[in-house]
């Protein structure tokens, strides 16, 4: 006999709802850099052995790389296909194994807040806009050099690079959360049918 489903909260059943959308908006980031990426390599291929190398691509290839891993990442903490070492935890009773498995994930979550802190602090949008977006007023005050700086071949302005790493700490973080509201027990454990898993508990 099934248990019957708990009692839907208003806030928890929103942060679930958020992370059910970004996970969405994730796959549909994961198949684009997949194939962008696969393009690149082909073209690489190509140009290099027509004696016609594109220099950029290398380097296009590896921010694809680096923004399919984030994005990966955060898509990974939701379904819960984060690496785990359950050699303890394992031989715990069942309540000392939910107990530790609600700590772990929200130690997640509180990496997760501590990256966007880091990253707040580090692109400071209130700075560079208290300086009308001048990059390099900003930089001859604040010596961060974040907004003046482009890459070697793209010549793309490095901090749009490198949002990455604040966009992956928000979804990050809302993952964490969700995962922590059903391990806590406000809310159900969902599944994600857009992904095609047997099981992603069973990674951990």
């Amino acid at each position: 006999m099934t248990s019957p489903p708990r009692h839907r909260h208003f806030a928890s059943g929103l942060v679930l709802d958020a992370s059910q959308a970004l996970l969405a908006v994730e796959r549909a980031a994961l198949v684009f850099f997949m194939g962008w990426l696969l393009f690149l390599i082909l073209l690489n291929v190509v140009t290099r052995y027509s004696g016609m190398p594109i220099y950029w691509v290398d380097e296009a290839a590896v921010y694809s790389v680096v923004w399919l891993t984030f994005i990966g990442a955060s898509a990974m903490t939701r379904l819960r296909m984060d690496f785990a070492v359950s050699l303890l935890t394992e031989r715990l009773p069942a309540h000392l194994q939910r107990a530790a498995a609600i700590v772990s994930t929200a130690l997640v979550l509180a990496f997760g807040v501590a990256m966007v802190v880091l990253c707040w602090i580090w692109m400071d949008p209130v700075g560079i806009a208290r300086h009308g977006f001048d990059a390099k007023a900003f930089a001859g005050e604040t010596f961060n050099f974040l907004y003046t700086e482009r890459t070697q071949t793209l010549e793309w302005p490095v901090w749009a690079l490198q949002l990455v790493l604040p966009i992956f700490g928000v979804t990050f973080s809302v993952h964490a959360l969700a995962n922590l509201l059903e391990e806590l027990g406000l809310e159900d454990r969902r599944k994600h049918p857009q992904f095609d898993l047997a099981s992603a508990d069973a990674v951990n």
